[in-house]
């Protein structure tokens, strides 16, 4: 396994991402699944286990603390948990309300039967409040070493600036992969020049560059990717065309698949400290394996480019997972 460093802490540059196994936006997951999942992250040398409340709404906090307890020595896990989105029956929205963030944490902890969090993150940006305000009970859990890492997620640089007024930001959650790209112009950039990790997520584009998906694959009711505009035709054709190119190419250059050389490419990224990789069963880390012990070089990143290029002519972003404004 490759590692990174987080405030002198061993990392690893893979790691397990909780949205699946929480169940609801991803389909049922049996309880037993998931927990053999989040314990078979060693198997693989992996140490980070990515969460949220919102994640089946506390069902994955309250998986990985059962994990944690049979595993039997917390300090082996690296646990990045997040704050500030509320669920209702309006919707998603994002609140960072100071009072409403220290009872979310006094929640997750006691999801997780923990007493400290590894990696602290604000989900997303509460556009209502200044970002002062969520720094501000961060800086207040930092202090306390009730947290050992602050974090945020989906935040723009302007956004960061604000927040990190009041508490140094050590690491950034954005969305990142071979089809979407947005945060090159100007977050990547910033988060490397101030030293700050970032922790990508959806490295596989919500399973399109797993190499699984046909064009009459069926997405069961209730699943998230019903509503992704990357799964409604004609653009998922073309989001199809570009992986059965990608695969080729995978296969052709070095021997694997689209799902190694997807992953692969997240990890050669200048600036990119680790990838997050979504599982429901312990059999899907087994790829693992492949990503690790080789690079890709510019050439190959040109090639990549060139495939996208080429097969998707109306690409979009993950927009449509932008939490709802509330009412201040």
């Amino acid at each position: 396994m490759e590692f990174f460093s987080l405030n002198g802490t061993k990392v690893s540059r893979i790691g397990l991402g909780t949205w699946a196994i929480g169940g609801g936006e991803w389909g049922a997951v049996s309880e037993a699944d998931a927990v053999a999942t989040c314990l078979s992250i060693f198997d693989h040398g992996m140490n980070l286990i990515d969460t949220a409340p919102i994640y089946g709404h506390g069902r994955s906090e309250e998986i990985i603390g059962r994990a944690m307890r049979e595993h039997g020595r917390r300090e082996d896990f690296y646990i990045a948990t997040k704050a500030g989105l509320e669920w209702n029956a309006r919707g998603v929205f994002a609140n960072s309300d100071p009072a409403r963030l220290r009872q979310e944490f006094e929640d997750s902890l006691r999801r997780l039967g923990t007493e400290y969090v590894d990696l602290y993150q604000i989900h997303w940006p509460d556009t209502t409040l200044p970002m002062e305000r969520a720094a501000e009970v961060m800086r207040e859990l930092l202090d306390a070493g009730r947290i050992r890492a602050v974090g945020v997620s989906n935040f723009s640089v302007k956004q960061m600036e604000a927040f990190a007024q009041i508490t140094p930001i050590d690491a950034n959650q954005p969305p990142y992969n071979i089809f979407e790209r947005e945060i090159d112009a100007e977050i990547l950039p910033y988060c490397r020049r101030k030293g700050i990790a970032v922790l990508t997520y959806s490295s596989m584009c919500r399973s399109l560059l797993a190499g699984r998906l046909k064009a009459d694959t069926a997405i069961p009711e209730g699943d998230i990717r019903r509503v992704d505009p990357k799964f409604q035709q004609p653009r998922f054709g073309q989001y199809l065309r570009a992986v059965a190119e990608l695969d080729a190419f995978a296969q052709k250059e070095y021997g694997k698949r689209v799902l190694h050389l997807a992953v692969r490419w997240v990890l050669d990224r200048p600036g990119i400290s680790a990838a997050l990789w979504g599982a429901k069963r312990p059999a899907q880390l087994d790829a693992v394996e492949e990503i690790l012990g080789w690079q890709l070089d510019a050439d190959a990143m040109e090639e990549i480019d060139g495939i996208v290029a080429a097969c998707v002519r109306d690409p979009i972003g993950p927009e449509y997972l932008t939490p709802g404004v509330r009412s201040s």
